[in-house]
């Protein structure tokens, strides 16, 4: 017996929530592949556990896909079993959500100390590590910056050491000599990470938004559903 009256309505609002979480659940994707794209430079030069973070983005995101396309089949079908094993699902998901969010706060202070790390490493092999030097020469053209803290940071690397050079992509302006005995005329003072953990905190503000706006409407889709199963329930009952 299809359930009649007010639960149609609840049956709409299932199915509603329901898409709109698969759409989110495609905006998580999005917004992994992107992260992982945008960080790829970063996350070349910390460390490869780092690169999980986008990558788990994209995966809550596929869950959350085929979550949501579950519980649309199950409030469309009227299916008890479907319904239930939606909203178990999405409670899981929530709760995951919930304990990645307390984690990335109470680690979020090892963010700079990772990246400075990984930046000061970076450096030290810049000269026998092509792959590390190609992408510290484009971070430090894309930010902007030369060095971790400033640029007197490549006074102790090699082949720099000594010769009051620093790498070409310090360079304010494109020069034969912009690199040899540095001013602030001619390379960029500042060091990149500042310009790289604002940058980051910026976008992770934005993730987060995301995120809570997601859960939002995860938590909707729960207390619908259970109110769904209810009336499904009840129909059996009546049956």
């Amino acid at each position: 017996m299809a359930i009649e009256g007010g639960m149609k309505c609840v049956k709409f609002l299932v199915f509603v929530f329901n898409f709109i979480c698969w759409v989110c659940g495609v905006a998580l994707i999005a917004i992994g592949i992107y992260a992982q794209v945008a960080l790829n430079k970063a996350l070349v030069i910390t460390s490869a556990s780092a690169s999980s973070t986008p990558i788990a983005i994209v995966v809550v995101g596929i869950i959350i896909f085929f979550v949501s396309f579950f519980g649309c089949c199950g409030a469309w079908k009227e299916s008890y079993c479907m319904v239930t094993t939606f909203a178990v699902l999405l409670s899981l998901i929530f709760f995951v959500e919930i304990a990645a969010a307390i984690a990335g706060y109470v680690f979020k202070d090892e963010v700079r100390s990772v990246l400075e790390k990984g930046l000061r490493n970076a450096m030290q092999k810049y000269e026998e590590d092509k792959a590390l030097r190609e992408t510290v020469d484009e971070l430090q053209r894309d930010f902007e910056c030369c060095g971790v803290d400033n640029y007197t940071d490549w006074a102790n690397v090699a082949p720099f050491k000594g010769n009051d050079t620093v790498p070409r992509s310090c360079c304010r302006v494109n020069t034969a000599s912009c690199n040899v005995h540095p001013s602030p005329a001619t390379i960029y003072e500042k060091g990149c990470l500042l310009g790289i953990e604002a940058w980051m905190k910026k976008n992770i503000l934005i993730v987060a938004a995301v995120a809570l706006g997601i859960a939002f409407f995860e938590i909707l889709g729960i207390i619908f559903a259970c109110c769904l199963m209810k009336g499904i329930r009840s129909g059996y009952e009546v049956m």
